[in-house]
């Protein structure tokens, strides 16, 4: 006799066998491209190519192109540089802290929430790049450079530099997680493929996946080991990046709250965009019987919790500045909220305070266009977040006699709509060649999770 809870609802839906879990999930791989795809690589790749212009003329000229200035020496790169580092954390979360806690519903999540980390991540990286002005001579940050009096090495105290190893160490672990989970999907792929070519390259791929006992007891034993390893970095890397600012004594930087708010901002703005990205996918590949309306809600919820997180964080801030009687601090806040940028921070408090909690409203978590609208709107507010802390605490310091405004040129907005297209024609090319949704893990919570059962009660 087989029972189920009543509370939970099912993660597959339709009634779906094995064969129709490949099927469904192998066709967009196999089949020609169609119109909509098309449609939308053509996009990002016009946008890929404009802000490709933006990028050239930066690399050849200088960036001196950009708004910067002597008192706002940070501003739209860095912006985009930690928004891209958030975006990216929502993957690590789903495949690796949710495996560990046995959560099934993230099985049809995962696969496109780690091919989103890593794309979010080398866009990132794109802008610390470009801020060194010859990113061509990059090596010679690995290697002590040579000096009369002895090498020179990079400073090990600066949290700069912790960034790169925290970084490099997330990307290389995101990415050996997500190529393990292919492995297997890759084989189904190659197993049905009846092109030569198709099957030499996805046998390629899946290294000679053979289906067995023993190797589905490696892949799973490596993919806890993974798990482990990665956990720790959901929590460590958007940590280091809040250091960046929270090591120094610029007012409305200099706090230890940085830390934990920084990583409750990463996830709200990683699952948002995961939202944003696979409502689109779960329509164009019509894969609504597994990215079911439970999948949204749940993921609905994270947003709306770790959104009061943020909101918490925001006021705490806020009282401490108030609490410390530092002058400096209190101006500082005072500025941001009625200051010359005012527009960005109450930008940033609409969207990531107060959208956030429409969603304690069941029919708006559950519908597919509201849902769509408010994760866009967190990863603006959460831009604007950014925005908010890096330049508004530059552009007034200690010394009135300083104080300047920073406006983004053409190229800072071009340099930003390249990373966009550089972005999407990295997902819509994983969408199209690779299986979109891990059918290995979607196939073993198909009994226990399945509309079949609602059939045998």
């Amino acid at each position: 006799m087989e029972v189920t809870s009543p509370v939970r609802e099912v993660l597959v839906t339709g009634n779906k066998t094995y064969h129709d879990v490949s099927h469904d999930i192998c066709r967009h791989v196999e089949a020609k491209p169609n119109p909509k795809w098309l449609a939308a690589m053509a996009v990002s790749l016009g946008a890929f190519l404009i802000g490709g212009y933006a990028l050239a003329i930066t690399l050849w000229d200088g960036i001196g192109m950009w708004g910067l200035n002597k008192t706002v020496g940070w501003a739209w790169d860095i912006t985009n540089f930690v928004w891209w580092v958030g975006i990216g954390h929502a993957g690590t979360l789903i495949s690796a802290v949710l495996l560990l806690f046995r959560q099934k519903w993230r099985t049809s999540i995962n696969r496109a929430a780690e091919a989103m980390t890593i794309f979010a991540v080398i866009c990132a990286l794109l802008f610390p790049l470009i801020h060194t002005g010859r990113p061509w001579l990059s090596f010679y940050w690995f290697v002590p450079i040579p000096n009369t009096w002895g090498s020179l090495w990079v400073n090990f105290n600066s949290p700069l530099l912790w960034d790169f190893f925290a970084i490099s160490t997330y990307f290389t672990v995101s990415l050996v997680f997500w190529y393990i989970g292919l492995i297997p999907d890759f084989a189904t792929i190659r197993d049905r493929a009846t092109n030569k070519i198709s099957k030499a390259i996805y046998g390629a791929l899946s290294f000679g996946w053979d289906g067995a006992a023993k190797t589905w007891q490696r892949y799973e034993t490596v993919s806890l080991v993974l798990a482990g390893l990665a956990t720790p970095l959901v929590l460590s890397v958007h940590t280091i990046v809040s250091m960046d600012f929270a090591t120094s004594v610029i007012p409305g930087w200099h706090t230890t709250i940085f830390p934990p708010y920084f990583v409750a901002g990463a996830i709200f703005s990683g699952f948002a965009m995961v939202l944003t990205l696979m409502l689109v996918t779960r329509k164009v590949y019509n894969l609504e019987d597994y990215i079911t309306i439970n999948h949204i809600e749940l993921m609905n919820i994270i947003i709306m919790i770790t959104g009061s997180i943020v909101g918490v964080a925001y006021i705490t801030e806020l009282f401490m500045a108030w609490y410390s009687g530092v002058q400096y601090e209190q101006y500082a806040f005072l500025n941001r909220a009625t200051g010359p940028y005012w527009w960005a921070y109450w930008a940033m408090m609409t969207c990531n305070v107060i959208s956030p909690q429409l969603f304690w409203f069941k029919k708006i978590r559950t519908s597919l266009w509201a849902t769509f609208i408010l994760s866009i709107v967190v990863n603006i507010g959460m831009w604007f977040e950014r925005f908010v802390i890096i330049v508004t605490s530059l552009h007034r310091d200690y010394l009135p006699s300083s104080w300047a405004m920073f406006s983004p040129t053409i190229y800072d907005m071009g340099i930003y709509l390249f990373s966009f297209g550089l972005f999407f024609t990295l997902f819509f090319s994983f969408a199209k060649f690779f299986p979109v949704i891990n059918m290995a893990e979607v196939k073993s919570v198909l009994k226990s999770s399945s509309g079949e059962i609602e059939n045998k009660k």
